[in-house]
């Protein structure tokens, strides 16, 4: 699919070249970039540096929680398809089912490897090859091998079409080839090997979502701003600095954070919502008016910003505001806390109008 209008966010990095250029290369297409999943994400990007920085539990929790967004996932490959940066796949015709029942991997497997592009097609339908692919990893898994394991091998020796060609063999830890004469480990020794791109941005942003998973905010903060300094076109690391000194108390420097996130992306709409409600907490209620509605506008199923427009008009006195704000909320929550809530608001609000009236 085209990039024009689309909203990528990447988990993990790219293996082929920093976030900082896709996201050039993204913008140049008329689409955006980011190093997260936001509620305007369309695509959902798994890039393979995650194979050397995480162990295969949290990756597949990662992958899990991406699935949950409900965008579609695209491997790197696909991403970099899209974007012309690799020629198209070669013609193929074999669905998922079929790769299946001829490889005798599990679907779990099989789509955690395309998701990594352990095939040469980035997805259905695959080919021929796929299915000689396919078949080799099942025979690795069948003696010990886990899927990340073979993805981490793989990708050490160049395009994976040449491992058709290859006897493959699980070793202690590592996927091992198989010649006539002796053994390799499967990485690259017999070719010229491909330098690791450095990306310092990526880098200190991984550092700041570790810090910030285990809440130690300051720490996770100067990350931020390091990787927000280095990368002036990312707009995930400035919102993710404006969460951290929020919870430091620090609201000046939480709401420049937040205004440096939409003016690199304006449709940002997590910024819009979240500066919306640091300026209602530092009293600029306009402001914060003004901010809750652009994240409503650019999304009008995000019930958590019409229901803090009904709040502020709430608490600002202006009932009838509050009753149309609360009454579009409880179209698309009617059973929650807080669409009770809403509801209380409303009747409140009816009350008044009648005795106003009489």
């Amino acid at each position: 699919m085209p990039a024009s209008g689309q909203s990528y966010g990447v988990v993990g990095a790219l293996k082929a070249f920093p976030l900082r250029l896709a996201a050039k290369l993204v913008a140049s297409r008329g689409g955006r970039l980011h190093r997260s999943i936001t509620r305007g994400t369309t695509r959902i990007v798994i890039g393979r540096t995650l194979l050397s920085r995480l162990g295969e539990g949290e990756i597949e929790q990662r992958i899990a929680a991406a699935r949950d967004s409900g965008a579609p996932l695209l491997s790197e490959n696909a991403f970099l398809r899209t974007l012309g940066s690799l020629p198209a796949s070669p013609p193929a015709d074999l669905g998922r089912q079929s790769m299946l029942d001829q490889s005798g991997l599990s679907g779990d497997t099989l789509d955690l490897l395309t998701l990594f592009d352990a095939f040469e097609h980035h997805g259905p339908p695959y080919s021929f090859r796929d299915i000689l692919l396919a078949r080799k990893y099942a025979g690795l898994v069948a003696t010990g091998a886990s899927w990340s394991a073979i993805a981490r091998s793989i990708h050490q020796i160049g395009p994976v079409g040449s491992l058709t060609a290859l006897t493959l063999q699980t070793g202690a830890d590592k996927i091992l080839t198989s010649d006539a004469h002796s053994l390799a480990e499967l990485d690259g020794q017999r070719l010229l090997p491909l330098l690791d791109t450095a990306d310092e941005a990526e880098d200190y942003f991984g550092l700041a979502e570790s810090a910030e998973a285990a809440e130690l905010f300051a720490e996770a903060a100067t990350h931020y701003a390091h990787c927000a300094a280095i990368d002036g076109s990312d707009a995930t690391a400035p919102f993710n600095l404006g969460n951290c000194l929020r919870k430091l108390d620090d609201l000046d420097g939480a709401a420049l954070a937040y205004a440096t996130a939409l003016k690199r992306d304006p449709h940002f709409i997590e910024a819009w919502f979240n500066y919306g409600g640091l300026l209602r907490d530092m009293g600029r209620i306009a402001a914060a008016r003004q901010h809750l509605a652009r994240a409503a506008e650019l999304d009008p199923g995000f019930a958590d910003a019409i229901y803090n427009l009904g709040a502020l008009e709430y608490d600002a006195g202006d009932l009838g505001a509050a009753r149309h704000w609360w009454t579009q909320y409880l179209g698309l929550d009617d059973s929650s806390d807080w669409a009770r809530r809403a509801r209380a608001g409303i009747r409140l609000a009816d009350q008044v109008s009648r005795r106003t009236a009489s």
